[in-house]
């Protein structure tokens, strides 16, 4: 493995939630790796937070071996092979294993209740959820070193969920309260599916619900200075136009998780340009201006001291269905891996990025696949 580059910006992993597709991100993880890319900060949504435990709670050794354990185990279920890589075949053998999933759960991380969910008593959390999350904790505790991840000079490691009863959105971060698995849990205990996870009292769902990319939290959160953001999607914000019902589901479904990517960077883009306006605008002001409130106000916004974002964005393949995100088949997660592991190479190698301006202001993003 080549050894981390020495480097003044801080390196960053922001890793979506999307089930099955999270596989994905481990490809892109090990690229990075081989590359001598390793952040000093994971942060994560839903099986981005679960990747991003396990990357984050392992010593840099055994994050690939760890995230293929996980993989592995997720996987294990179905395991025969599609018999073709396109076409109506294939896409019938993922709905085959999509369904499998649906009817007996994955091991290591989920099963259905013997009680369906309407036959149970109301106000107890059996009762609103179809699945028993209870594996994933077991898994969770083989698979991440919580001493490590609770480390004060490790990784930096956030994850969102959203609090049931006020639905305000909430990050989970190791700079500020001790993790545990439960908070890893919550934040991908997406509904109906899933229950509820309690935390000191109170109930988090999934933090895909408000927010299913957890860049707006890295950038106001981080400290001033550059910035190297390594941003992997599971949801596509651009897409095809549906010509079934099932493409219309996934393309639903591509644009409720994908969270705006492209407007939100965009957007950061402009608050940034308007903070360098501002403070220029200070600068030019005299003296006697330069003490009123609103004047030290607009000189004291943070900057980022420039900002490097690299998009990696899973984009569908046409077998896949509204179903992607939880076809756990051997078959698919390997092929997640590996064109995760493709892109990553493929961005961090482009003269694009290896010939951008790292001490420039402001914000640039690359996404260095989408013509491919």
């Amino acid at each position: 493995m080549a050894k981390p580059k020495s480097r003044t910006a801080t390196t960053v992993l922001v890793l979506q939630g999307g089930g099955a597709l999270g596989s994905y991100q481990a490809g892109v993880y090990e690229a990075l790796a081989e590359c001598g890319e390793i952040p000093c900060w994971v942060a994560g949504i839903s099986i981005g937070a679960i990747n991003a435990a396990i990357i984050a709670g392992n010593p840099p050794e055994r994050r690939i071996e760890r995230l293929r354990a996980f993989w592995d185990l997720a996987s294990s279920r179905v395991t025969i092979p599609s018999l073709t890589r396109d076409g109506e075949v294939r896409r019938w053998f993922n709905e085959m294993s999509a369904g499998i999933v649906a009817m007996t759960g994955i091991p290591g991380f989920f099963e259905p209740r013997l009680i369906p969910p309407g036959m149970l008593w109301p106000d107890i959390p059996q009762a609103i959820s179809f699945y028993d999350t209870a594996p994933l904790r077991q898994t969770l505790l083989d698979l991440v070193d919580f001493d490590l991840l609770n480390a004060k000079k490790g990784v930096r490691f956030s994850v969102g969920a959203v609090n049931v009863l006020t639905g305000n959105f909430v990050y989970f971060d190791n700079r500020e309260r001790e993790i545990i698995p439960e908070h890893i849990m919550a934040s991908g205990a997406l509904p109906p599916g899933f229950p509820p996870v309690f935390i000191e009292g109170e109930p988090y769902w999934d933090g895909g619900l408000v927010s299913n990319t957890p860049l707006q939290y890295v950038l106001d959160t981080s400290p001033n200075g550059g910035l190297t953001i390594f941003q992997v999607d599971l949801f596509s914000a651009r897409g095809r136009m549906p010509l079934t019902l099932p493409d219309a589901l996934q393309r639903e479904k591509d644009i409720r998780y994908s969270s705006r990517t492209r407007l939100n960077t965009d957007l950061n883009k402009q608050m940034e340009r308007l903070r360098d306006a501002a403070r220029r605008l200070v600068e030019k002001l005299p003296d006697e201006l330069r003490d009123d409130a609103d004047a030290r106000m607009l000189a004291e916004l943070p900057t980022h001291g420039g900002v490097s974002i690299m998009h990696l964005i899973n984009r569908s393949e046409m077998n896949e269905s509204h179903s992607k995100d939880y076809e756990f088949s051997r078959y698919t997660i390997d092929e997640h891996w590996a064109t995760g592991h493709k892109d990553a190479h493929r961005s961090l190698h482009d003269d694009r990025w290896k010939g951008r301006d790292v001490h420039a202001s402001g914000i640039a993003t690359f996404d260095l696949t989408s013509d491919l």
